[in-house]
Protein backbone atom coordinates (compact mmCIF):
# COMPACT_ATOMS: atom_id res chain seq x y z
CA UNK A 1 0.00 0.00 0.00
CA UNK A 2 1.64 3.04 -1.07
CA UNK A 3 0.74 6.86 1.07
CA UNK A 4 2.25 10.03 0.84
CA UNK A 5 3.39 11.95 3.37
CA UNK A 6 2.90 16.21 3.26
CA UNK A 7 3.78 18.44 6.08
CA UNK A 8 6.43 18.24 9.39
CA UNK A 9 4.89 20.01 12.08
CA UNK A 10 3.27 18.16 15.38
CA UNK A 11 -0.18 17.68 15.47
CA UNK A 12 -1.49 19.90 17.86
CA UNK A 13 -4.94 19.43 17.37
CA UNK A 14 -6.78 18.73 20.56
CA UNK A 15 -10.45 18.16 21.46
CA UNK A 16 -12.31 19.11 24.44
CA UNK A 17 -15.86 17.98 24.24
CA UNK A 18 -17.42 18.93 20.56
CA UNK A 19 -14.76 21.65 20.12
CA UNK A 20 -11.18 21.09 18.07
CA UNK A 21 -9.05 23.66 18.70
CA UNK A 22 -5.63 23.98 17.81
CA UNK A 23 -2.35 24.49 20.59
CA UNK A 24 -1.49 28.27 19.43
CA UNK A 25 -0.31 31.82 20.75
CA UNK A 26 -2.51 33.65 18.43
CA UNK A 27 -6.31 34.37 19.24
CA UNK A 28 -8.93 32.28 17.68
CA UNK A 29 -10.60 33.94 14.32
CA UNK A 30 -12.26 31.29 11.90
CA UNK A 31 -15.35 29.36 13.72
CA UNK A 32 -15.65 25.85 11.15
CA UNK A 33 -18.81 24.08 11.90
CA UNK A 34 -19.26 20.50 10.44
CA UNK A 35 -22.01 18.11 11.29
CA UNK A 36 -22.08 19.00 15.07
CA UNK A 37 -18.00 19.56 15.18
CA UNK A 38 -16.54 23.06 16.40
CA UNK A 39 -12.96 23.92 14.90
CA UNK A 40 -11.64 27.08 16.66
CA UNK A 41 -9.13 28.05 13.80
CA UNK A 42 -6.80 30.87 12.48
CA UNK A 43 -7.69 32.89 9.28
CA UNK A 44 -4.37 33.52 8.49
CA UNK A 45 -3.60 30.18 7.49
CA UNK A 46 -6.73 28.63 6.02
CA UNK A 47 -7.60 31.87 4.07
CA UNK A 48 -4.36 31.98 2.05
CA UNK A 49 -4.92 28.21 0.50
CA UNK A 50 -9.04 27.95 0.53
CA UNK A 51 -10.43 29.80 -1.87
CA UNK A 52 -13.72 29.40 -0.87
CA UNK A 53 -13.20 30.65 2.66
CA UNK A 54 -11.80 33.67 0.83
CA UNK A 55 -14.93 34.26 -0.57
CA UNK A 56 -17.39 33.74 2.61
CA UNK A 57 -14.57 35.49 4.82
CA UNK A 58 -15.05 38.98 2.15
CA UNK A 59 -19.08 38.16 2.53
CA UNK A 60 -19.01 38.34 6.70
CA UNK A 61 -20.71 41.47 8.28
CA UNK A 62 -17.74 40.93 11.52
CA UNK A 63 -14.00 40.54 10.21
CA UNK A 64 -12.78 40.34 13.13
CA UNK A 65 -14.41 36.59 14.13
CA UNK A 66 -16.06 34.82 11.29
CA UNK A 67 -18.45 31.64 12.00
CA UNK A 68 -18.85 29.79 9.05
CA UNK A 69 -21.00 26.36 8.94
CA UNK A 70 -19.88 23.67 6.41
CA UNK A 71 -22.37 20.82 7.00
CA UNK A 72 -22.58 19.71 2.97
CA UNK A 73 -19.05 19.09 3.20
CA UNK A 74 -17.85 15.94 1.18
CA UNK A 75 -16.22 13.67 3.64
CA UNK A 76 -17.08 15.71 6.73
CA UNK A 77 -15.28 16.94 10.11
CA UNK A 78 -12.20 14.34 8.94
CA UNK A 79 -11.79 15.53 5.25
CA UNK A 80 -11.71 18.91 6.74
CA UNK A 81 -9.33 18.30 9.30
CA UNK A 82 -7.12 16.83 6.61
CA UNK A 83 -7.37 20.08 4.64
CA UNK A 84 -6.71 22.02 7.73
CA UNK A 85 -3.49 20.09 9.15
CA UNK A 86 -2.20 20.75 5.58
CA UNK A 87 -2.90 24.20 5.82
CA UNK A 88 -1.54 24.38 9.31
CA UNK A 89 2.00 21.81 8.32
CA UNK A 90 0.64 19.75 10.14
CA UNK A 91 2.50 16.49 9.33
CA UNK A 92 -0.60 13.70 7.37
CA UNK A 93 -0.44 10.72 5.75
CA UNK A 94 -2.40 10.33 2.38
CA UNK A 95 -3.09 6.93 1.23
CA UNK A 96 -5.60 4.94 -0.89
CA UNK A 97 -7.84 4.81 2.60
CA UNK A 98 -8.39 9.25 2.45
CA UNK A 99 -7.38 9.80 -0.78
CA UNK A 100 -11.37 10.06 -2.17
CA UNK A 101 -12.29 11.95 0.52
CA UNK A 102 -9.34 14.54 1.10
CA UNK A 103 -9.32 15.55 -2.62
CA UNK A 104 -13.54 15.82 -2.63
CA UNK A 105 -12.84 17.84 0.39
CA UNK A 106 -10.40 20.08 -1.43
CA UNK A 107 -12.24 20.41 -4.07
CA UNK A 108 -15.12 21.94 -2.39
CA UNK A 109 -12.55 23.97 -0.48
CA UNK A 110 -11.19 25.65 -3.66
CA UNK A 111 -7.23 24.74 -2.34
CA UNK A 112 -6.56 24.74 -6.03
CA UNK A 113 -2.96 26.04 -7.77
CA UNK A 114 -4.76 28.88 -8.90
CA UNK A 115 -4.94 30.37 -5.43
CA UNK A 116 -1.52 29.42 -4.29
CA UNK A 117 1.10 27.66 -5.51
CA UNK A 118 1.87 23.87 -4.82
CA UNK A 119 -1.98 23.52 -2.87
CA UNK A 120 -3.42 20.29 -1.88
CA UNK A 121 -5.29 19.65 -4.81
CA UNK A 122 -2.38 19.43 -7.28
CA UNK A 123 -0.43 17.11 -4.60
CA UNK A 124 -3.22 14.84 -4.46
CA UNK A 125 -3.79 14.41 -7.90
CA UNK A 126 -0.09 13.65 -8.21
CA UNK A 127 -0.19 11.19 -6.07
CA UNK A 128 -3.40 9.73 -7.39
CA UNK A 129 -2.38 9.56 -11.03
CA UNK A 130 1.13 8.44 -10.48
CA UNK A 131 0.76 6.36 -7.47
CA UNK A 132 -2.77 5.11 -6.88
CA UNK A 133 -3.62 4.07 -10.66
CA UNK A 134 -0.70 2.71 -10.79
CA UNK A 135 -1.02 0.10 -8.28
CA UNK A 136 -3.05 -2.90 -8.33
CA UNK A 137 -4.25 -3.39 -4.90
CA UNK A 138 -4.24 1.00 -4.31
CA UNK A 139 -7.00 1.39 -7.26
CA UNK A 140 -9.18 -1.72 -5.45
CA UNK A 141 -9.36 0.38 -2.42
CA UNK A 142 -9.40 3.63 -3.30
CA UNK A 143 -12.52 2.39 -5.89
CA UNK A 144 -13.88 1.01 -2.68
CA UNK A 145 -13.97 4.34 -0.65
CA UNK A 146 -15.66 6.09 -3.59
CA UNK A 147 -18.80 4.35 -2.44
CA UNK A 148 -19.09 6.74 0.47
CA UNK A 149 -18.84 9.65 -1.89
CA UNK A 150 -20.64 8.35 -5.05
CA UNK A 151 -21.53 11.28 -6.64
CA UNK A 152 -18.66 13.69 -5.93
CA UNK A 153 -16.26 10.67 -7.33
CA UNK A 154 -17.92 10.21 -10.68
CA UNK A 155 -18.06 13.66 -11.32
CA UNK A 156 -14.58 14.28 -10.49
CA UNK A 157 -13.68 11.23 -13.03
CA UNK A 158 -11.95 9.34 -9.74
CA UNK A 159 -14.64 6.25 -10.31
CA UNK A 160 -14.25 6.15 -14.28
CA UNK A 161 -9.81 6.33 -13.54
CA UNK A 162 -9.96 3.77 -11.16
CA UNK A 163 -11.85 1.09 -12.89
CA UNK A 164 -9.74 1.43 -15.87
CA UNK A 165 -6.60 1.14 -14.61
CA UNK A 166 -8.23 -2.12 -12.64
CA UNK A 167 -9.78 -3.44 -16.10
CA UNK A 168 -6.10 -2.88 -17.77
CA UNK A 169 -4.43 -4.63 -15.06
CA UNK A 170 -6.60 -7.82 -15.48
CA UNK A 171 -6.68 -8.21 -19.33
CA UNK A 172 -2.84 -8.41 -18.86
CA UNK A 173 -1.35 -11.57 -19.45
CA UNK A 174 -1.08 -13.40 -16.41
CA UNK A 175 2.76 -13.79 -17.32
CA UNK A 176 3.62 -10.01 -16.89
CA UNK A 177 1.96 -9.83 -13.90
CA UNK A 178 4.45 -8.37 -11.59
CA UNK A 179 2.34 -6.70 -8.65
CA UNK A 180 1.08 -8.54 -5.50
CA UNK A 181 -2.68 -10.18 -5.63
CA UNK A 182 -4.57 -12.18 -3.43
CA UNK A 183 -5.34 -15.60 -4.02
CA UNK A 184 -6.38 -18.03 -1.01
CA UNK A 185 -7.43 -21.21 -3.30
CA UNK A 186 -7.02 -24.63 -1.48
CA UNK A 187 -3.97 -26.10 -1.96
CA UNK A 188 -2.54 -23.12 -4.27
CA UNK A 189 0.74 -22.11 -2.48
CA UNK A 190 3.11 -19.47 -4.23
CA UNK A 191 6.41 -21.31 -3.38
CA UNK A 192 4.89 -24.16 -5.73
CA UNK A 193 3.34 -22.75 -8.18
CA UNK A 194 5.97 -19.70 -9.81
CA UNK A 195 3.25 -19.08 -12.61
CA UNK A 196 0.19 -16.82 -12.01
CA UNK A 197 -3.43 -18.23 -12.14
CA UNK A 198 -5.38 -16.88 -15.00
CA UNK A 199 -8.01 -15.75 -12.36
CA UNK A 200 -5.14 -14.05 -9.99
CA UNK A 201 -7.58 -11.21 -10.06
CA UNK A 202 -10.93 -12.16 -8.97
CA UNK A 203 -10.63 -12.36 -4.85
CA UNK A 204 -9.55 -8.99 -5.19
CA UNK A 205 -12.08 -7.80 -7.23
CA UNK A 206 -14.74 -9.09 -4.98
CA UNK A 207 -14.23 -6.73 -2.23
CA UNK A 208 -16.23 -4.01 -3.85
CA UNK A 209 -19.61 -3.48 -3.55
CA UNK A 210 -21.96 -4.54 -5.88
CA UNK A 211 -22.48 -1.76 -7.99
CA UNK A 212 -18.83 -1.29 -8.56
CA UNK A 213 -18.23 -4.75 -9.42
CA UNK A 214 -20.57 -5.20 -12.09
CA UNK A 215 -18.95 -1.92 -14.08
CA UNK A 216 -15.49 -4.40 -13.74
CA UNK A 217 -17.16 -6.89 -14.90
CA UNK A 218 -19.26 -5.67 -17.81
CA UNK A 219 -16.16 -3.79 -18.61
CA UNK A 220 -14.20 -6.66 -18.41
CA UNK A 221 -16.63 -8.71 -20.88
CA UNK A 222 -16.91 -5.49 -23.53
CA UNK A 223 -13.72 -6.23 -24.75
CA UNK A 224 -14.11 -9.62 -25.37
CA UNK A 225 -10.22 -10.62 -24.19
CA UNK A 226 -11.16 -13.39 -21.14
CA UNK A 227 -12.77 -16.41 -22.18
CA UNK A 228 -16.22 -16.93 -20.18
CA UNK A 229 -14.68 -19.20 -17.73
CA UNK A 230 -12.92 -16.75 -16.33
CA UNK A 231 -15.70 -14.36 -15.71
CA UNK A 232 -17.62 -17.25 -14.73
CA UNK A 233 -15.08 -17.72 -12.01
CA UNK A 234 -15.59 -13.91 -10.68
CA UNK A 235 -19.30 -14.52 -10.47
CA UNK A 236 -18.82 -17.97 -8.50
CA UNK A 237 -16.06 -16.77 -5.94
CA UNK A 238 -18.42 -12.97 -5.18
CA UNK A 239 -21.68 -15.41 -4.83
CA UNK A 240 -19.42 -17.23 -2.04
CA UNK A 241 -18.18 -14.48 -0.08
CA UNK A 242 -21.28 -12.32 -0.47
CA UNK A 243 -24.78 -14.76 -0.40
CA UNK A 244 -24.89 -16.10 3.04
CA UNK A 245 -26.27 -19.93 2.98
CA UNK A 246 -24.51 -20.52 -0.60
CA UNK A 247 -21.99 -22.92 0.85
CA UNK A 248 -23.60 -24.99 2.86
CA UNK A 249 -27.07 -24.62 1.45
CA UNK A 250 -28.50 -27.02 4.47
CA UNK A 251 -28.87 -23.97 6.65
CA UNK A 252 -29.89 -21.60 4.06
CA UNK A 253 -33.30 -21.07 5.05
CA UNK A 254 -32.51 -20.79 8.69
CA UNK A 255 -30.00 -18.05 7.85
CA UNK A 256 -32.16 -16.16 5.29
CA UNK A 257 -35.17 -15.89 7.93
CA UNK A 258 -32.92 -14.57 10.29
CA UNK A 259 -31.84 -12.13 8.03
CA UNK A 260 -33.33 -8.33 8.00
CA UNK A 261 -35.60 -7.26 5.39
CA UNK A 262 -32.78 -4.46 4.45
CA UNK A 263 -30.32 -7.45 4.54
CA UNK A 264 -32.46 -9.28 2.21
CA UNK A 265 -32.94 -6.98 -0.26
CA UNK A 266 -29.12 -6.35 -0.52
CA UNK A 267 -28.77 -10.13 -1.09
CA UNK A 268 -31.62 -10.32 -3.45
CA UNK A 269 -30.16 -7.41 -5.75
CA UNK A 270 -26.60 -9.19 -5.21
CA UNK A 271 -28.26 -12.55 -6.36
CA UNK A 272 -30.19 -10.64 -9.45
CA UNK A 273 -27.10 -8.49 -10.54
CA UNK A 274 -24.57 -11.57 -10.80
CA UNK A 275 -27.29 -13.79 -12.69
CA UNK A 276 -27.71 -10.96 -15.01
CA UNK A 277 -23.75 -10.71 -16.05
CA UNK A 278 -23.63 -14.23 -16.27
CA UNK A 279 -22.17 -15.45 -20.10
CA UNK A 280 -24.23 -16.85 -21.82
CA UNK A 281 -22.05 -19.23 -23.36
CA UNK A 282 -22.63 -22.89 -22.22
CA UNK A 283 -20.09 -24.07 -19.23
CA UNK A 284 -19.58 -20.49 -18.40
CA UNK A 285 -20.76 -21.54 -14.71
CA UNK A 286 -21.50 -25.00 -13.74
CA UNK A 287 -24.92 -26.94 -13.24
CA UNK A 288 -24.24 -26.81 -9.23
CA UNK A 289 -23.23 -23.04 -9.29
CA UNK A 290 -26.60 -21.93 -10.63
CA UNK A 291 -28.59 -24.88 -8.61
CA UNK A 292 -27.27 -23.08 -5.30
CA UNK A 293 -28.04 -19.75 -6.89
CA UNK A 294 -31.53 -21.71 -7.66
CA UNK A 295 -32.41 -22.55 -3.95
CA UNK A 296 -31.64 -19.43 -2.24
CA UNK A 297 -33.60 -17.64 -4.42
CA UNK A 298 -36.59 -18.89 -2.84
CA UNK A 299 -35.63 -18.02 0.72
CA UNK A 300 -34.68 -14.26 -0.82
CA UNK A 301 -37.55 -14.09 -2.70
CA UNK A 302 -36.30 -12.64 -5.84
CA UNK A 303 -38.31 -12.24 -9.05
CA UNK A 304 -39.54 -15.33 -11.23
CA UNK A 305 -37.35 -14.08 -13.83
CA UNK A 306 -34.91 -14.31 -12.25
CA UNK A 307 -35.70 -18.40 -11.28
CA UNK A 308 -36.64 -18.88 -14.58
CA UNK A 309 -33.49 -17.81 -16.26
CA UNK A 310 -31.58 -20.03 -13.44
CA UNK A 311 -33.57 -23.19 -14.39
CA UNK A 312 -33.18 -22.54 -18.26
CA UNK A 313 -29.01 -21.62 -17.73
CA UNK A 314 -28.79 -25.13 -15.71
CA UNK A 315 -31.05 -27.23 -18.07
CA UNK A 316 -28.74 -26.32 -21.42
CA UNK A 317 -25.88 -27.96 -19.98
CA UNK A 318 -27.77 -30.67 -17.82
CA UNK A 319 -26.01 -33.67 -19.57
CA UNK A 320 -22.52 -31.89 -18.56
CA UNK A 321 -23.49 -31.68 -14.61
CA UNK A 322 -22.29 -34.71 -12.54
CA UNK A 323 -23.64 -35.72 -9.15
CA UNK A 324 -21.60 -33.68 -7.04
CA UNK A 325 -23.35 -30.48 -9.02
CA UNK A 326 -26.84 -32.08 -7.89
CA UNK A 327 -25.82 -32.48 -4.02
CA UNK A 328 -24.98 -29.27 -1.71
CA UNK A 329 -23.80 -31.92 1.26
CA UNK A 330 -24.88 -35.80 0.99
CA UNK A 331 -27.04 -35.08 4.44
CA UNK A 332 -28.97 -31.68 2.13
CA UNK A 333 -30.63 -31.78 -1.65
CA UNK A 334 -33.22 -30.03 -3.11
CA UNK A 335 -35.58 -33.01 -5.49
CA UNK A 336 -37.40 -30.43 -6.53
CA UNK A 337 -35.26 -27.73 -8.27
CA UNK A 338 -33.22 -31.03 -9.91
CA UNK A 339 -36.87 -32.08 -11.15
CA UNK A 340 -37.55 -28.55 -12.36
CA UNK A 341 -34.08 -28.55 -14.52
CA UNK A 342 -34.44 -31.98 -16.01
CA UNK A 343 -38.13 -30.64 -17.30
CA UNK A 344 -36.40 -28.02 -18.71
CA UNK A 345 -33.96 -30.00 -20.31
CA UNK A 346 -36.38 -32.57 -21.57
CA UNK A 347 -38.47 -29.42 -23.34
CA UNK A 348 -35.55 -27.94 -24.96
CA UNK A 349 -34.44 -31.92 -25.87
CA UNK A 350 -37.35 -32.46 -27.80
CA UNK A 351 -37.20 -29.51 -29.97
CA UNK A 352 -33.66 -30.12 -30.78
CA UNK A 353 -34.31 -33.62 -31.41
CA UNK A 354 -37.57 -33.20 -33.78
CA UNK A 355 -35.41 -30.27 -36.05
CA UNK A 356 -31.93 -31.97 -35.81
CA UNK A 357 -30.77 -34.31 -39.24
CA UNK A 358 -27.56 -36.34 -37.06
CA UNK A 359 -29.74 -37.35 -33.76
CA UNK A 360 -26.90 -39.08 -32.04
CA UNK A 361 -25.30 -36.16 -29.94
CA UNK A 362 -29.13 -35.94 -28.51
CA UNK A 363 -29.00 -39.64 -27.75
CA UNK A 364 -25.85 -39.43 -26.25
CA UNK A 365 -26.94 -36.26 -24.49
CA UNK A 366 -30.03 -37.74 -22.69
CA UNK A 367 -28.39 -40.81 -21.94
CA UNK A 368 -25.71 -38.81 -19.82
CA UNK A 369 -28.77 -37.15 -18.06
CA UNK A 370 -30.75 -40.67 -17.46
CA UNK A 371 -27.37 -41.93 -15.93
CA UNK A 372 -26.89 -38.83 -14.11
CA UNK A 373 -30.91 -39.10 -12.80
CA UNK A 374 -29.81 -42.80 -11.79
CA UNK A 375 -26.95 -42.28 -9.70
CA UNK A 376 -28.21 -38.91 -8.13
CA UNK A 377 -31.47 -41.15 -6.53
CA UNK A 378 -29.21 -43.24 -5.85
CA UNK A 379 -28.10 -40.96 -2.90
CA UNK A 380 -31.49 -39.15 -2.21
CA UNK A 381 -32.92 -42.73 -1.48
CA UNK A 382 -30.99 -43.26 1.23
CA UNK A 383 -33.12 -40.63 2.75
CA UNK A 384 -35.82 -42.35 5.03
CA UNK A 385 -37.74 -39.20 4.52
CA UNK A 386 -37.87 -39.24 0.93
CA UNK A 387 -41.46 -39.40 0.01
CA UNK A 388 -42.17 -42.05 -2.76
CA UNK A 389 -43.59 -39.46 -4.82
CA UNK A 390 -41.05 -37.49 -4.96
CA UNK A 391 -38.50 -40.16 -5.73
CA UNK A 392 -40.98 -41.83 -8.34
CA UNK A 393 -41.81 -38.54 -10.20
CA UNK A 394 -38.25 -38.11 -10.96
CA UNK A 395 -37.69 -41.80 -11.88
CA UNK A 396 -40.60 -41.59 -14.47
CA UNK A 397 -39.90 -38.00 -15.83
CA UNK A 398 -36.57 -39.64 -17.28
CA UNK A 399 -37.77 -41.34 -20.53
CA UNK A 400 -37.22 -44.36 -21.81
CA UNK A 401 -34.73 -43.55 -24.37
CA UNK A 402 -32.69 -41.59 -21.53
CA UNK A 403 -31.86 -45.39 -20.20
CA UNK A 404 -30.01 -47.80 -22.44
CA UNK A 405 -29.58 -50.50 -19.78
CA UNK A 406 -31.53 -50.23 -15.83
CA UNK A 407 -28.28 -51.48 -13.85
CA UNK A 408 -28.55 -48.00 -12.26
CA UNK A 409 -32.08 -47.78 -11.92
CA UNK A 410 -32.26 -51.24 -10.04
CA UNK A 411 -29.91 -50.37 -7.91
CA UNK A 412 -31.55 -46.74 -6.44
CA UNK A 413 -34.86 -48.89 -6.21
CA UNK A 414 -33.35 -51.54 -4.41
CA UNK A 415 -31.57 -48.78 -1.89
CA UNK A 416 -34.90 -47.19 -1.73
CA UNK A 417 -36.95 -50.61 -0.58
CA UNK A 418 -34.06 -51.48 1.75
CA UNK A 419 -34.35 -48.20 3.52
CA UNK A 420 -38.39 -47.99 3.46
CA UNK A 421 -39.17 -51.42 4.42
CA UNK A 422 -42.66 -50.16 5.55
CA UNK A 423 -43.25 -48.92 2.18
CA UNK A 424 -47.09 -50.78 0.99
CA UNK A 425 -47.54 -53.32 -2.05
CA UNK A 426 -48.75 -50.69 -4.37
CA UNK A 427 -45.55 -48.74 -4.26
CA UNK A 428 -43.48 -51.32 -4.53
CA UNK A 429 -45.26 -52.60 -7.62
CA UNK A 430 -45.16 -49.06 -8.83
CA UNK A 431 -41.88 -48.51 -8.45
CA UNK A 432 -40.59 -51.74 -10.11
CA UNK A 433 -42.92 -51.27 -12.88
CA UNK A 434 -40.78 -48.52 -14.24
CA UNK A 435 -37.95 -51.38 -14.11
CA UNK A 436 -37.22 -52.91 -17.94
CA UNK A 437 -36.45 -56.54 -16.88
CA UNK A 438 -34.51 -56.81 -20.79
CA UNK A 439 -32.25 -54.26 -20.15
CA UNK A 440 -30.67 -55.68 -16.63
CA UNK A 441 -27.47 -57.35 -17.05
CA UNK A 442 -26.75 -61.18 -16.20
CA UNK A 443 -25.47 -59.92 -12.80
CA UNK A 444 -27.89 -57.72 -11.82
CA UNK A 445 -30.76 -60.17 -13.14
CA UNK A 446 -29.23 -62.91 -10.92
CA UNK A 447 -29.35 -60.88 -7.58
CA UNK A 448 -32.66 -59.72 -8.27
CA UNK A 449 -34.50 -63.12 -9.02
CA UNK A 450 -32.88 -63.89 -4.81
CA UNK A 451 -34.36 -60.53 -4.13
CA UNK A 452 -37.11 -60.78 -1.46
CA UNK A 453 -37.94 -56.84 -1.95
CA UNK A 454 -39.36 -57.20 -5.15
CA UNK A 455 -42.86 -58.08 -5.97
CA UNK A 456 -43.78 -61.26 -7.23
CA UNK A 457 -44.61 -60.23 -10.61
CA UNK A 458 -41.21 -58.73 -11.35
CA UNK A 459 -39.72 -62.40 -9.83
CA UNK A 460 -41.85 -64.02 -12.50
CA UNK A 461 -40.70 -61.62 -15.18
CA UNK A 462 -36.98 -62.39 -14.52
CA UNK A 463 -37.26 -65.87 -14.32
CA UNK A 464 -38.84 -65.88 -17.63
CA UNK A 465 -36.52 -63.62 -19.47
CA UNK A 466 -33.75 -65.88 -17.96
CA UNK A 467 -35.75 -69.25 -18.88
CA UNK A 468 -35.71 -67.72 -22.83
CA UNK A 469 -32.39 -66.41 -22.88
CA UNK A 470 -30.84 -70.32 -21.90
CA UNK A 471 -33.44 -71.85 -24.28
CA UNK A 472 -31.84 -69.41 -27.10
CA UNK A 473 -28.41 -70.27 -26.00
CA UNK A 474 -29.32 -74.12 -26.51
CA UNK A 475 -31.39 -73.74 -29.70
CA UNK A 476 -28.42 -72.28 -30.93
CA UNK A 477 -25.84 -74.83 -29.66
CA UNK A 478 -28.16 -77.55 -31.20
CA UNK A 479 -27.89 -75.71 -34.63
CA UNK A 480 -24.41 -75.61 -34.89
CA UNK A 481 -24.17 -79.19 -34.41
CA UNK A 482 -24.92 -82.23 -36.78
CA UNK A 483 -27.69 -84.44 -36.42
CA UNK A 484 -25.67 -87.21 -36.32
CA UNK A 485 -23.58 -85.62 -33.31
CA UNK A 486 -26.63 -85.04 -31.05
CA UNK A 487 -27.24 -88.30 -31.58
CA UNK A 488 -23.66 -89.43 -30.83
CA UNK A 489 -23.59 -87.00 -27.93
CA UNK A 490 -26.86 -88.45 -26.31
CA UNK A 491 -25.40 -92.15 -26.26
CA UNK A 492 -22.54 -90.90 -25.18
CA UNK A 493 -24.02 -88.51 -22.03
CA UNK A 494 -22.87 -90.27 -19.05
CA UNK A 495 -25.39 -91.20 -16.70
CA UNK A 496 -26.11 -88.84 -13.60
CA UNK A 497 -27.93 -89.47 -10.48
CA UNK A 498 -30.73 -87.52 -9.07
CA UNK A 499 -29.58 -85.73 -5.80
CA UNK A 500 -33.24 -84.99 -5.02
CA UNK A 501 -35.07 -88.87 -5.74
CA UNK A 502 -31.93 -90.92 -6.03
CA UNK A 503 -33.07 -92.46 -9.45
CA UNK A 504 -30.03 -92.97 -12.52
CA UNK A 505 -31.44 -91.21 -16.00
CA UNK A 506 -29.53 -91.03 -19.45
CA UNK A 507 -29.47 -87.55 -20.16
CA UNK A 508 -32.90 -86.11 -20.03
CA UNK A 509 -35.58 -88.95 -19.01
CA UNK A 510 -38.59 -88.58 -21.05
CA UNK A 511 -41.20 -86.96 -17.87
CA UNK A 512 -38.57 -84.00 -17.97
CA UNK A 513 -38.58 -83.46 -21.52
CA UNK A 514 -42.17 -83.24 -21.28
CA UNK A 515 -41.93 -80.86 -18.70
CA UNK A 516 -39.50 -79.04 -20.56
CA UNK A 517 -41.22 -78.76 -23.66
CA UNK A 518 -43.85 -77.03 -22.08
CA UNK A 519 -42.13 -74.47 -20.13
CA UNK A 520 -39.74 -73.34 -22.83
CA UNK A 521 -42.38 -73.11 -25.51
CA UNK A 522 -40.25 -70.72 -27.68
CA UNK A 523 -37.93 -73.22 -27.71
CA UNK A 524 -40.57 -75.38 -28.80
CA UNK A 525 -41.78 -73.63 -31.51
CA UNK A 526 -38.43 -73.03 -33.11
CA UNK A 527 -37.79 -76.75 -33.54
CA UNK A 528 -41.24 -77.08 -35.00
CA UNK A 529 -40.20 -75.03 -38.19
CA UNK A 530 -37.20 -76.79 -38.58
CA UNK A 531 -39.40 -79.49 -39.20
CA UNK A 532 -42.10 -78.05 -41.53
CA UNK A 533 -44.61 -77.61 -38.74
CA UNK A 534 -47.59 -74.84 -38.95
CA UNK A 535 -45.84 -71.87 -37.75
CA UNK A 536 -47.69 -70.23 -34.83
CA UNK A 537 -47.63 -67.02 -33.37
CA UNK A 538 -45.45 -66.61 -30.36
CA UNK A 539 -46.44 -65.21 -27.28
CA UNK A 540 -45.31 -61.71 -25.87
CA UNK A 541 -42.90 -62.06 -23.14
CA UNK A 542 -45.02 -60.12 -20.96
CA UNK A 543 -48.30 -61.83 -21.59
CA UNK A 544 -46.75 -65.30 -21.38
CA UNK A 545 -45.16 -63.70 -17.73
CA UNK A 546 -48.90 -62.52 -17.01
CA UNK A 547 -49.86 -66.25 -17.85
CA UNK A 548 -47.57 -67.62 -15.33
CA UNK A 549 -48.30 -64.95 -12.41
CA UNK A 550 -52.10 -66.24 -12.79
CA UNK A 551 -51.54 -69.79 -12.33
CA UNK A 552 -49.27 -68.71 -9.13
CA UNK A 553 -52.01 -66.44 -7.41
CA UNK A 554 -53.24 -68.19 -4.00
CA UNK A 555 -54.91 -66.18 -2.09
CA UNK A 556 -54.94 -65.38 1.65
CA UNK A 557 -52.81 -67.51 4.11
CA UNK A 558 -52.32 -69.88 1.32
CA UNK A 559 -50.53 -67.24 -0.70
CA UNK A 560 -47.52 -66.28 2.09
CA UNK A 561 -46.77 -69.77 1.94
CA UNK A 562 -46.38 -70.11 -1.26
CA UNK A 563 -44.43 -67.43 -1.55
CA UNK A 564 -41.89 -69.08 1.23
CA UNK A 565 -41.80 -72.20 -0.96
CA UNK A 566 -41.39 -70.34 -3.95
CA UNK A 567 -38.50 -68.52 -2.65
CA UNK A 568 -36.81 -71.94 -1.20
CA UNK A 569 -37.55 -73.40 -4.93
CA UNK A 570 -35.34 -70.55 -6.12
CA UNK A 571 -32.80 -71.25 -3.42
CA UNK A 572 -33.15 -74.71 -4.31
CA UNK A 573 -32.42 -74.54 -8.01
CA UNK A 574 -29.65 -72.42 -7.88
CA UNK A 575 -30.59 -69.42 -9.69
CA UNK A 576 -31.48 -72.69 -12.64
CA UNK A 577 -34.66 -70.78 -14.33
CA UNK A 578 -36.34 -74.10 -15.68
CA UNK A 579 -35.86 -75.64 -12.08
CA UNK A 580 -37.16 -72.42 -10.22
CA UNK A 581 -40.14 -72.47 -12.63
CA UNK A 582 -40.53 -76.13 -12.44
CA UNK A 583 -40.62 -75.93 -8.55
CA UNK A 584 -42.83 -73.12 -8.94
CA UNK A 585 -45.79 -74.66 -10.76
CA UNK A 586 -45.47 -77.76 -8.89
CA UNK A 587 -45.94 -75.91 -5.49
CA UNK A 588 -48.93 -74.32 -6.80
CA UNK A 589 -50.49 -77.28 -8.07
CA UNK A 590 -49.70 -79.00 -4.44
CA UNK A 591 -52.22 -75.59 -3.47
CA UNK A 592 -54.69 -76.24 -5.90
CA UNK A 593 -54.86 -79.91 -4.47
CA UNK A 594 -55.52 -78.40 -1.40
CA UNK A 595 -57.69 -75.88 -1.81
CA UNK A 596 -59.38 -78.60 -3.93
CA UNK A 597 -59.75 -80.74 -0.99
Amino acid sequence: MKFMKLGTGADTFYTEQATRTVVSDLPVDLVIKINGITYLLHKSPLLSKCGLLQRLFSDSINPETVSIELHDLPGGADAFELCAKFCYGISINISAHNIVSALCAAKFLQMNDSIEKGNFVGKLESFFSSCILEGWKDSIMTLQTTDKLPEWSENLGITRKCIDSIVEKVLTPPSQVRWSYTYTRPGYTRKQHHSVPKDWWTEDVCDLNIDLFRCIIMAIRSTYVLPPQLIGEALHVYAYKLLPGITKLGSSGTSASSQTEGSKEKNRKILETIVSMIPADRGSVSVGFLLRLLSISSHLGVSPVTKTELIKRASIQFDEATVSDLLYDQSFYEIELVLAVLESYLKLWKRMFSGAVDNRNLIRSIRNVGKLIDSYLQVVARDDNMPVSKFLALTETVPAIGRLEHDDLYQAINIYLKVHPELGKADRKRLCQILDCQRLSSEVRAHAVKNDLLPLRTVVQLLYIEQEKNSKVTTTSQKLQKPHEMLLGAKKRPATRDSRHGKQSIGLNKEELNKEEVLTRGTSLNESREKGSTHKTRRSDGKLALELERKMVIRGDTEEKGSEKIRGAKEESNLDPKKAIQRVRSIKSEHGREKGR
